[in-house]
């Protein structure tokens, strides 16, 4: 075993112990006859002294101790002196004194200090990020990230929700944004894209009888970036069948109260409040308004029955406000050979502290309606048989009445941790052009893959 304990663990319990550790020296402290270490893991911080008559050669070793260097310490654990005790760590109130050092690799000077209160410019983070993550700060970001994941899935998983994965080269079907496109070899000329979300293939699996589903989704949107977007993002996606908005706001309600009780021991009050579209525009011109009092950092909001179609001018169309297929309130349905701009949808955003968290509708389920739909929109037949026939060829076998919710991880948790970036909250980011200073993504690559993909570039652009 290269250690036996972590270095968050040793107690007074563990007095006059033999302990191995293994660790980076986070300071290093000579007062001449005693060496210092603050030696530290994912776990935690132990202090280890090596005193001369008590290690022999490993002193000398640890006279050449810097910060970072990777090292394993056997020794005994000790109680401190009453005076050099320290509260704020659980091994405070110990430390193990060296008889053996093995230095496992050494390190470079690091180009920052390892500390959480240092002013750091985000190239310089993110380009050193194996370093930036060992920061407390941001190593206990991404354990409540893990955390949160590990709340949801049991959580569903209790709520007979079957966890699937859909697939990550898909077909291009445009919900707003530009897709990533990957090229095929094996069939020139034509393009996989990388899902923007899952919404196809976890309607597919409503027709196939799956009744709950979820899955912790990687989506991909080739858009402009800012402090909250990422071209390549997390959600939780989850689908019903037979079910309701109703059904849909309890359950998001009690996920929510799970994951903020399990992972920051907060309350949060349900029911969540509810505006319509129009209440919430009217009232605080937004569609995500930020309604919280002086002494709520947490305030969910659901904003329902937005339209189901917004006006394009530019192009004199009809576009979906949410995507083409929600379902219209029942209601409104005779509206759609009259006026579509007075229907509803069967909508709901969530919003948290005036952010949209999670968006979700139910579903189109008829072949005949999702058609009209897409003539609304402007679809030729041909458009619509090339992007959708798929789903609508489902639709025809029997598709139960669904409806869904997603939502957006990195943002949720970027509030949780009161960071101001999702960056903050994953563990590899690109900056805000989308580009990865650790990696230097995206990169060229070599004619001979282009040349398999019968790809050309044109060097004069």
């Amino acid at each position: 075993m290269l250690r036996t304990v972590t270095c968050g663990e040793l107690t007074l319990k563990d007095k006059d112990k033999e302990v191995i550790l293994c660790g980076w020296v986070f300071r290093r402290r000579d007062h001449g006859k005693l060496i210092f270490i603050d030696l530290r893991d994912r776990y935690g911080i132990t202090q280890v002294v090596f005193i001369p008559k008590d290690c022999g050669e490993s002193y000398k070793l640890a006279a050449e101790l810097r910060a970072e260097f990777v090292v394993r310490i056997k020794g005994i654990v000790n109680p401190r002196p009453e005076n050099t005790k320290n509260p704020n760590l659980k091994t405070g109130e110990v430390e193990v004194l060296a008889k053996e050092l093995e230095i496992l690799n050494s390190s470079l000077n690091p180009p920052f200090e390892i500390e959480d209160d240092i002013e750091l410019t985000e190239e310089i983070r993110l380009q050193h990020r194996y370093l930036d993550l060992r920061r407390k700060k941001m190593l206990d970001k991404l354990l409540l990230r893990h955390r949160f994941f590990q709340v949801a899935r049991q959580f569903l998983s209790k709520e007979d929700f079957v966890e699937v994965e859909t697939p990550i080269l898909t077909k291009s079907t445009p919900e707003g944004a530009r897709d990533f496109l990957v090229p095929s070899r094996l069939s020139p000329g034509n393009f996989f894209a990388l899902p923007q979300s899952p919404q196809l293939f976890k309607q597919i699996l409503m027709v196939s009888g799956f009744d709950k589903y979820f899955q912790i989704a990687k989506c991909f949107r080739d858009e402009d970036l800012r402090a909250d977007r990422q071209p390549e993002f997390t959600q939780i996606d989850i689908e019903m069948s037979f079910c309701e908005e109703e059904d849909i706001f309890k359950l998001s309600e009690r996920l929510m109260h799970k994951l903020f009780k399990d992972t920051l021991g907060v309350e949060l009050e349900i029911p969540f409040k509810r505006l319509t579209y129009n209440e919430a525009v009217s009232k605080y011109g937004s569609d995500k308004p930020d309604i919280r009092n002086k002494k709520e950092g947490f305030s969910f909001l659901w904003v329902v029955d937005f339209p189901l179609f917004k006006y394009n001018d530019e192009e004199k169309r009809w576009d979906s406000e949410h995507h083409p297929f929600t379902m219209p309130k029942k209601e409104d349905i005779h509206l759609l050979d009259k006026d579509p701009s007075k229907i509803r949808a069967c909508s709901y955003d969530l919003v948290l502290n005036g952010n949209e968290m999670a968006s979700g509708s139910i579903r189109i389920h008829q072949r005949e309606l999702q058609n009209k739909i897409f003539k609304l929109l402007n679809l030729e037949e041909k458009e619509i048989e090339e992007r959708f026939g798929f789903l609508l060829k489902a639709f025809e076998y029997g598709a139960p009445p669904h409806g869904g919710i997603a939502f957006g991880i990195d943002r949720l948790l970027a509030i949780m941790c009161r960071s101001d970036t999702i960056r903050d909250v994953i563990a590899f980011p690109k900056t805000q052009k989308a580009f990865c200073p650790l990696t230097n993504a995206p990169s060229s690559v070599n004619k001979k893959q282009l040349k398999e993909l019968n790809i050309n570039i044109d060097d004069s652009k």
